[in-house]
């Protein structure tokens, strides 16, 4: 078997995907380079340039996968004991690897699920800005020193790791949202098996390359590629097998159902952040140049393929006019296209053409919940393209912008989230109208208000019913020391980021350490307090 530090990303071609060869990749087990046990593979294809096959991976079976967690396993003693410092030291030359190799990586990003290369450089920045906090969160991942009630006894707490944690991330942040998972998860002691996504297996493979470059051991992080009904499915399976000890999961709300019911009969624990239908609300005192450009890139940056995309655009009508052409002017001038070879566009294209056929079944609800098309005509060919873009629409997928108006509440397009460039606009007559709307969908992951009037900024944060929320900004963005994740049918809860998602990767232990010699039992060895009755003469206090 070949290591995985032999496998250097050096000789990997992946800065100019013009005539570059495909790539052979590798699951990493216990450190060893390895194929589908029963030998089967699948392709990861450029979805800007259809001829283009970044990479052949491994198709992993239940095989693959319970062999990766058994090296978690027996990999989680050694690391556990590890000092955490030493454990942060590791984490921090892996944010400095990150740095050194950033332009390739991107470049990997964008070729692979088409992000525009700016896009893609945030994404890597992210997870180098994740290595970096939690690179000193090793010398802080304090417990506590806590006062008895009884003589001579000492009490403390401890944060502890769970054990081996199942890493499965959606493909459009590759880069940021594994390393939100995995960096506190190791950081806590944890040992890993990441089901890479299907539509990013090559720049997994590179990030698990340069985390073992790092100096972290063997077994620690396991790579597992495939499908999600497929890999992804064993991994989840095996919580019932008593081999997992948290699932962290992005991706779909029904999904995240389905992998909460097999943790909570496991009494196991998960972290679901799924999806949203993110509201943006625009009130008359608002800046309306700010609301729009903030509107704008929510709607269809990343070519609307984020969690955090806006949803339900919610004008106020007394600016509902004037908002709407300014809007309407950016979304007809549009820039689409592979920013590889053209510069300053927008947005790329569709994640894969499974993104795009989803995408599509999406506008159909649009159309059939009554809303009324203003701009947008499915899929971008040669025949049937927008003003704005650029190249050859033959050989990639890319999407028209959407817009749909006439939205209501009682239709199904307000509630459910479309995954790609659209926008679904509702007018409302009132500011508390308006935070109605905004709570009326079954999500709660990001939201947003743009307005001036200083009350109506602070009904909002304290109304709305979401994980995250902007005032006079987009309903995207993320920070590295910010609690990313959602309320409703947006999760369960739990939070990426910053020093809360400790509590995701760890849990508390107490100790009673006694030190009288003798058995002493809180509640019923204390002594009560006797309270004397102070004899005071009122009469003298007046």
């Amino acid at each position: 078997m070949t290591h995985v530090l032999e496998a250097g990303i050096e000789h990997l071609n992946i800065v100019n995907p013009n005539g570059s060869p495909s790539v052979r990749g590798w699951n990493i087990i216990n450190g060893q380079l390895k194929q589908a046990s029963d030998g089967s593979t699948f392709k990861s294809i450029n979805p800007a340039w259809l001829q283009d096959c970044v990479g052949e991976f491994p198709l992993s079976t239940e095989d693959d996968v319970h062999d990766a967690l058994r090296a978690a396993r027996d990999a989680f003693s050694n690391w556990s004991n590890t000092p955490a410092p030493t454990r942060g030291q590791i984490i921090g030359n892996m944010g400095r690897l990150l740095m050194e190799h950033k332009d390739a990586i991107v470049a990997i990003e964008t070729r692979e699920i088409g992000k525009t290369l700016k896009e893609s450089a945030g994404s890597v920045q992210e997870a180098i800005d994740t290595c970096l906090f939690f690179q000193s969160e090793g010398r802080r991942l304090y417990g506590q020193t806590v006062n008895s009630e009884l003589p001579n006894k000492e009490l403390f707490t401890y944060r502890r790791p769970l054990g081996v944690c199942g890493i499965i991330n959606a493909c459009n942040f590759p880069a940021a949202v594994p390393f939100w998972k995995m960096i506190p998860a190791i950081m806590c002691g944890n040992t890993c098996v990441w089901k890479s996504p299907q539509d990013a297996p090559l720049l997994s493979f590179i990030l698990a390359r340069i985390m073992h470059e790092s100096g972290l051991p063997d077994g620690v992080v396991n790579l597992i590629h495939g499908k999600g009904s497929g890999a992804g499915q064993h991994l989840v399976n095996a919580v019932d097998k008593g081999m997992v000890n948290k699932i962290s999961f992005t991706g779909s709300t029904a999904v995240g159902k389905m992998i909460g019911e097999t943790c909570g009969r496991n009494l196991v624990s998960c972290s679901l952040e799924l999806g949203g239908k993110n509201p943006l609300v625009v009130m008359p005192s608002a800046n309306i140049e700010n609301a729009v450009e903030g509107a704008y890139w929510a709607a269809f940056g990343t070519a609307g393929q984020r969690c955090t995309s806006l949803g339900n655009l919610i004008i106020h009508n007394d600016v509902y006019d004037e908002f709407m052409t300014k809007f309407m002017a950016k979304v007809e001038s549009t820039s689409i296209g592979d920013s590889m070879r053209n510069d300053d566009v927008l947005y790329g294209p569709m994640l894969s053409e499974k993104y795009a056929s989803d995408f599509l079944n999406g506008l159909e609800m649009c159309e059939s919940s009554g809303a009324r098309k203003i701009f947008g005509n499915g899929r971008i060919t040669n025949e049937n393209k927008p003003s704005g873009f650029l190249g050859d629409a033959s050989e990639g997928v890319y999407m028209w912008p959407h817009v749909y108006v006439d939205v209501t509440e009682d239709m199904e397009c307000f509630h459910e989230e479309i995954f790609g460039p659209v926008v679904t606009i509702v007018r409302t007559e009132s500011f508390e109208h308006g935070l109605h709307l905004a709570n009326a969908s079954p999500y709660g992951l990001s939201s947003a208000c743009y307005t001036n009037d200083r009350l109506e900024a602070y009904q909002f944060k304290s109304g709305i019913k979401a994980g995250m929320t902007g005032i006079n900004n987009s309903t995207t963005g993320a920070e590295a020391h910010l609690p990313f994740g959602g309320v409703k049918g947006s999760g369960n809860g739990t939070r990426e980021s910053g020093i809360w998602v400790i509590e995701a990767y760890s849990y508390w232990h107490a100790v009673n350490d006694e030190l009288s010699g003798k058995l002493q039992l809180a509640q019923m060895d204390v002594d009560e307090i006797e309270i004397e009755e102070a004899e005071v003469d009122y009469t003298t206090l007046a």
